[in-house]
């Protein structure tokens, strides 16, 4: 299973309707945006990623948005899509629970596929997403761990432009933000199309 941020395969699953008006909220600190790889995803100079490198993101604040920040970029780059040069150490140090193994598996599995399909060599990534990362809804909050949903939205094969929502789980540990594995290490499973993005909040551009 592809994904842009996390799941690809749903953003082809369902057409999108005109989206209601979101949930405004607090002002979102100094956001500006970075394409990886085809997915546009916010970053800011307070609560990070602090470390950008070798298409890693480390380095998020101990506050809402830093979790939010967390969230997306650890989520997004824990992806077979990047080659496992970003996917491997990514799982490896930045995603944590019992079912952290199995998603490294996955993404291991997927990529080999799919590599072997598009007689890529073995490292290369697999190519660009082109998703943008839309907005977000909060689960629940602490200092400790949080959960959010985070809506992707990409163009299906008609050209029409379909979302889907993922829920992702992280806590705070070691000084950063960790993303909790998806059950079975299957983002599929986090995962849902959308229709709407009433109650949900847009990243600023």
């Amino acid at each position: 299973m592809k994904a842009p941020i996390l799941v690809l395969t749903l953003l082809t699953a369902c057409a999108c309707s005109t989206p209601a008006t979101p949930t405004t909220s607090p002002r979102q600190a100094h956001i500006t945006w970075q394409d990886f790889h085809g997915v546009r995803l916010p970053l800011s100079d307070i609560d990070g990623p602090r470390v950008l490198d070798h298409d890693r993101a480390q380095g998020f604040s101990h506050t809402q948005q830093g979790a939010l920040l967390a969230a997306l970029h650890i989520a997004v780059r824990a992806n077979s899509q990047w080659g496992p040069a970003v996917f491997e150490p990514t799982i490896t140090e930045q995603v944590t629970g019992p079912d952290a193994d199995r998603l490294l598996e996955q993404a291991r599995t997927t990529y080999e596929q799919n590599r072997q399909e598009a007689g890529l060599p073995p490292g290369s990534p697999l190519g660009k997403a082109y998703v943008d990362e839309e907005a977000y809804r909060w689960q629940s909050y602490t200092p400790d761990a949080a959960t959010v949903d985070l809506v992707s939205a990409g163009p299906d094969p008609r050209g029409t432009t379909v979302r889907a929502r993922t829920r992702v789980q992280v806590v705070w540990r070691d000084g950063d933000w960790r993303v909790v594995a998806p059950l079975d290490g299957d983002w599929g499973k986090m995962a849902a199309p959308l229709t709407s993005l009433d109650g949900y909040t847009l990243f600023e551009e």
